[in-house]
């Protein structure tokens, strides 16, 4: 299997996907409650929960993450995730209840083409029971779960993951994304990644940088619907950490952000990462760690946004559609580019 942010002990990812609605959601699962923070960069993000992620607040650790596609919708997929994790008796104790803390994020994909005449209440809720009910190690790339009906500037978008050893530290880092961005992942039309330089194992295709850079490398895309995209991401590290330099780590990643999607952190964009931290091995540099831990994870998510578009498939009975187009899904790398080779 490659690598994946479940390298990381402690930590499952499971996907709910809905073909007809051409949407779903994608749960991360704590083994044990998890330090977290979060940094949001993007002009438009819709989140739940993310204040109590704070360092002044009480609330030390999370229970679980949920990235879902639906806009504001999809928020709903919290209620089934603090459902399955209250069945397992998991949450914040207070007094003879649990309160399961679950934040997360969700990205616009309602004018995708599938079908979101759902009646009165929306699919995510389900969704988010069984996002969290399929949660493993070893879980599906490309357009699945949040990454169902994404797409990337003029590529389908997708489900990522990438993970590294932080070396002579002993720390792991890993990172999920779910690629529904209004940039691109590709140097201007062509197949290459902006994320050449940090691929491992030919894990997106092995292309490298092209040959010669084209003219359109840097052209501003084709006009799209104000917030209608968004990257969300979660970076992962087993280091010891508190919430502040959780923080910390979250704004260093968002680094693979800005290595990956050209633009990013546009006003039409939600962009938001989360960091957590399982805490099972201690920092012996509070400051140089926290560093490199940074550097590594802005690496990961790069790796990561480009392995959810390489992976990512066509939806079935969907006809892709032009980049400049504002509803449709526009076609996916594997169909446009193959077994391309610089």
């Amino acid at each position: 299997m490659a690598s994946r942010i479940t390298d990381i002990p402690g930590i499952l990812v499971g996907h709910a996907t809905d073909l007809r609605v051409a949407s779903g959601v994608t749960a991360l699962l704590f083994e044990r409650p998890c330090v977290a923070a979060v940094d949001v960069r993007g002009g438009g993000p819709g989140t739940r929960e993310t204040d109590l992620l704070d360092p002044e607040r009480t609330v030390t650790g999370i229970d679980a993450l949920f990235l879902s596609g639906g806009s504001a919708y999809g928020l709903d997929a919290a209620a089934g995730l603090v459902a399955w994790l209250a069945e397992n008796e998991r949450g914040f104790p207070v007094g003879s209840m649990r309160v399961p803390i679950v934040p997360g994020a969700i990205l616009f994909d309602l004018l995708n083409g599938g079908d979101k005449a759902w009646g009165r209440f929306p699919p995510y809720r389900d969704l988010g029971y069984a996002a969290a009910q399929a949660a493993s190690r070893d879980f599906a790339l490309g357009s699945v779960g949040a990454g169902t009906g994404a797409r990337a500037g003029n590529l389908k978008g997708g489900i990522g993951s990438a993970s590294a050893a932080v070396s002579e530290t002993g720390f792991t880092v890993g990172a999920i994304a779910a690629v529904n961005a209004f940039g691109r992942v590709t140097v201007g039309d062509g197949p290459h990644f902006w994320a050449a330089p940090f691929e491992c194992e030919a894990e997106f295709g092995g292309l490298g940088w092209p040959a010669r850079m084209p003219e359109d490398a840097l052209a501003f895309p084709a006009r799209r619907l104000p917030g209608a995209a968004t990257t969300l991401a979660v970076v992962a590290t087993d280091a010891c950490l508190t919430k502040a330099q959780a923080k910390r780590l979250a704004v260093a990643a968002q680094g693979g952000l800005v290595r990956s999607i050209q633009p990013v952190h546009t006003p039409l964009d939600g962009d938001v990462v989360f960091a957590v931290a399982t805490g099972a091995v201690p920092l012996s540099d509070p400051v140089v760690d926290l560093a490199r831990l940074g550097d590594v994870a802005a690496q990961v998510l790069a790796r990561a946004v480009a392995v959810g578009v390489h992976a990512a498939t066509s939806l079935p009975g969907t006809e892709p559609v032009g980049a400049d187009s504002i509803e449709g899904l526009p076609p996916a790398w594997r169909e446009r580019f193959g077994a391309a080779r610089d």
